[in-house]
């Protein structure tokens, strides 16, 4: 990559030998790198964010239930629960990032970011921190950028596969580039993006990818709720002044080699973990079997 990208110590270098915002250096990677004009990337964004925003709508207002029958409206039940367990705030969160994931598990419209199993995170947390905050689109589309140079130096240093580094490499990545954007909205500098993004790898990493029958709704759906509110506290915690003992590059590096050092049955085989067990293999055949195509019989043919 030529601009930046391969480290956050260069993508911070780069913005303080040029004296641009963060964003902006991103922005000059994608009119190079993609050949595209400022505009257009501009434009990319605000129909990213559309996407983002009805995917929440969607799963909140239409039927959401998988054809495996795993996935039962589960943002609509949290939205109105009685009981809130850290006030409306918290719960809008938790229900905007299931409504986005489950969209995507019932076949629906949405953003990869940076991938389908985590892609409720991103909307969850933009979404819910635009509400709270009242943030203007405008700085949205800059923190998407931001979220994007986050995605592609973790993409380089590790992976966001969860084929490749687990479910810490798909919802970790998403939650690191959710919170490097809730610091960035709300004013924190580049030290403090890149603090919150350790942090959130930190706590996520080592999380790995056991699908339920393969298919990316057990327990994808409720990890994207719960890495958006990891999100968040990370942010929190960046804000406040918290710094990473561990250099954020090294966090990322650290990511990779656990990523490489996790056995296959834990990278989105559904061999290991909530795949294997008893009610996942019963899950599993009921799933198998529902989905064979009957054909006619032939042998007279």
């Amino acid at each position: 990559m030529d601009i930046l990208f391969d480290s956050f110590e260069e993508w911070a270098k780069y913005c303080q030998d040029k004296n641009i915002l963060p964003y902006i250096a991103v922005l000059e990677y994608e009119m190079k790198q993609k050949n595209r004009t400022e505009q257009e990337i501009w434009n990319g964004l605000a129909k990213a964010f559309q996407v983002m925003r009805e995917a929440v709508q969607t799963g909140l207002n239409q039927d959401m239930r998988s054809r495996s029958g795993m996935i039962d409206n589960g943002a609509k039940k949290v939205k109105n629960a009685k009981v809130s367990v850290l006030g409306d705030n918290f719960q809008q969160l938790i229900y905007n990032a299931l409504a986005a994931k489950e969209v995507n598990s019932c076949m629906g419209r949405i953003v990869a970011a940076p991938t389908a199993g985590a892609s409720g995170i991103m909307p969850g947390v933009l979404t819910t921190l635009q509400n709270l905050h009242k943030i203007p689109d405008e700085k949205i589309y800059e923190a998407m950028l931001i979220s994007a140079g986050i995605g592609l130096i973790i993409e380089r240093k590790a992976s966001i596969a969860g084929a490749v580094g687990g479910c810490q490499a798909e919802t970790g990545t998403a939650a690191a580039m959710a919170s490097g954007a809730v610091v960035y909205c709300l004013g924190g500098d580049l030290s403090q993006i890149f603090d919150a993004v350790a942090i959130t790898i930190q706590c996520m990493l080592g999380l790995i990818c056991d699908p339920v029958a393969g298919l990316v709704e057990v327990p994808c759906v409720v990890r994207n709720a719960s890495a958006a509110a990891i999100a968040f506290s990370s942010a929190q915690m960046a804000l406040a002044g918290l710094k990473t003992v561990i250099p954020v590059d090294e966090v990322i590096e650290a990511m990779g080699e656990v990523g490489a050092s996790m056995e296959s049955k834990y990278k989105e085989t559904a061999l290991g973990g909530l795949a294997a067990t008893k009610t996942a293999k019963m899950i599993e055949k009921k799933v198998l079997v529902s989905n064979i195509e009957i054909l006619p019989d032939d042998t007279n043919l």
